[in-house]
């Protein structure tokens, strides 16, 4: 009865051995996972970081667009169209004839 005790025994040595050793392996190839994720992640991080100061900058190229444009707009509110002009021009040009 004890040799049969002490071959279970040793059976479950071994095979709790072979259960840690997988694990490990199994441990050892989640963390080199985790290494390369981590390692796209940072180069992620750098290209966020890289692109929200690019919006920063068109941000602000773009604030001074829209203040370009309504300078624009107002100067061109200001501007009469050529048909508009011409047709005055002949109504003038009409009374001064009666006068």
């Amino acid at each position: 009865m004890k040799k049969v005790a002490k071959d279970t025994n040793k059976e479950m040595k071994h095979f709790l051995g072979v259960l840690n050793e997988m694990h490990g392996e199994n441990l050892k190839g989640i963390r080199e996972g985790f290494i390369i994720v981590n390692k796209k992640l940072d180069s992620h991080t750098e290209m966020i970081g890289s692109l929200v100061e690019n919006v920063s900058v068109l941000k602000s190229d773009m604030i001074i667009v829209k203040e370009d444009l309504s300078v624009i707009k107002s100067d061109l509110k200001r501007k009469v169209d050529y048909d508009d002009f011409l047709s005055l021009v002949k109504r003038v040009q009409k009374i001064e004839a009666k006068l």
